[in-house]
């Protein structure tokens, strides 16, 4: 039976099961969209100066690097739906400690533990889709379920307006994230189990679509996978980086450029609006609008991939956002500086927006189909560090050289990320059938 035979009626199942598949992670991301944007206020009010502020604030990004591996050990051994579950109840242990806090100290371990627990929601998901979802379809399933934390990062700083404005009181935004864990706790443990509704196909074959022992060979097309049988023998995830090192070293590679680009444009673009003079009016309303763009295209980009193969989706999202850094480098002193800078935030909103759901895409691709969640575990940690090493590159190259330098090698970074989709999407993800 081919794939198309079988997928319609997995995506009937999918969707209608939607709310349980992809609302946990909407109330996470909502609740986390909100607490973010404060989470330096609150440090401040706790006596951290703004170097310190901000360095709290990285260990929401820290936790979660350092939470993708045990997470990935912990989907493996007791599924998706208990780690889900248990990784709410943390996750209101921490959101208790950032609202009592007595100290920063205190209060920073509560941010990393939020951010240690929101790589247990991710990874869940992303193994859940990775396991149950036709190859059909799957990229536009991991937009969709990228798109949930592009939500919850769009609408999550307006409803953390809308509370400080009604309580006047920043840990209100805490409590509201609390609020959407205990939901999220209680969706997950008490609302079908869409891992029961969709199971693992049984003796059903499918295309394999990574590589499940890592040879380095040329992937040139559609090849036969083993027939799945539900889980098979569970490896450490030790064992599994150094299985698909060579994977993880090329294509992981490139897509930790991908992220590192993507977490570049949020440091860039306010700090470039600050550099030209504007007022923090503006250049919320030029951040705001390129955050919109970003987030009307999340779907557009699975469609893209699912139909023409995902390099069509990753080379023009790469080169919009490189180039669009690097003409933006050179625009700093000229005049109508504001303008340049509204224009090429628009451009890399389109890249960014058209980058929806790649990572995810091309990590379940390369994933071994019987037990992705430690080899995703390792995927997520690599692209993760890509994201958190790139504000880090941006902040040194701006204080040895210029903003404007380091906006360009983010740019040459991003152009080069591309020629690497270039070179191995081709060698390790086989073409989807139309």
């Amino acid at each position: 039976m081919s794939e198309r035979a079988d997928s319609p009626t997995a995506r009937d199942v999918l969707w209608r099961f939607g709310p349980m598949v992809y609302g946990p992670t909407v109330l996470f991301a909502l609740g986390e969209g909100a607490v973010i944007p404060l989470i330096p206020v609150i440090a401040a009010q706790l006596g951290a100066d703004v170097a310190t502020a901000a360095l709290v604030a990285s260990a929401l990004v820290i936790g979660q690097l350092c939470g993708n591996l045990p997470a990935g050990w912990a989907v493996a051994r007791i599924g998706e739906r208990l780690t889900m579950a248990i990784a709410g109840v943390i996750s209101l242990a921490g959101i208790v400690g950032m609202a009592v806090a007595p100290s920063l100290g205190v209060f920073a371990i509560a941010v990393f533990l939020i951010g240690f627990c929101a790589a247990a929601f991710g990874l869940a998901r992303h193994s859940f889709m990775t396991t149950r979802v036709p190859l059909s379809f799957r990229a536009r399933a991991l937009s969709l379920l990228g798109g949930t934390f592009r939500l919850g990062m769009f609408v999550g700083p307006f409803i953390a307006a809308g509370l400080l404005a009604l309580f006047g009181d920043e840990h209100a935004t805490v409590w509201f994230f609390g609020g959407c864990l205990v939901a999220t706790v209680l969706l997950v443990l008490l609302g079908p189990d869409p891992e029961k509704q969709l199971p693992v196909p049984a003796a059903a074959p499918r295309t394999e679509n990574g590589i499940s022992e890592d040879t380095g060979e040329p992937v040139t097309g559609s090849i036969p996978l083993r027939q799945v049988q539900g889980p098979g023998p569970r490896t450490g995830v030790i064992r599994t980086m150094w299985r698909h090192r060579r994977v993880l070293s090329t294509l992981g590679l490139a897509a930790a450029s991908l992220s590192a680009v993507r977490s570049a444009r949020q440091v860039v673009l306010p700090l470039w609006g600050v550099s030209i003079g504007l007022d923090a009016q503006t250049i919320a309303l030029v951040v705001g609008i390129s955050g919109a763009i970003d987030f009307a295209l999340f779907y557009a980009s699975g469609q893209v991939m699912d139909r023409f193969g995902r390099l069509w989706a990753a080379l023009p999202a790469m080169v919009l956002m490189g180039a669009g850094f690097i003409a933006l480098a050179l625009t700093h002193d000229v005049p109508q500086a504001a303008m340049w800078f509204a224009m090429f935030a628009a451009v890399l909103g389109v890249g960014n927006g058209l980058s929806s759901g790649i990572l995810l895409t091309l990590g379940a691709d390369v994933a071994p189909s019987s037990d992705p969640a430690a080899f995703l575990g390792s995927w997520r940690t690599l692209t993760d560090a890509g994201g958190a090493i790139a504000p880090l590159i941006v902040s040194g190259l701006a204080a040895i050289a210029s903003l404007a330098v380091a906006t360009g090698v983010m740019g040459a970074i991003g152009l080069v990320g591309a020629l690497a989709f270039v070179r191995w999407v081709p060698r390790y993800v086989p073409r989807t059938e139309p």
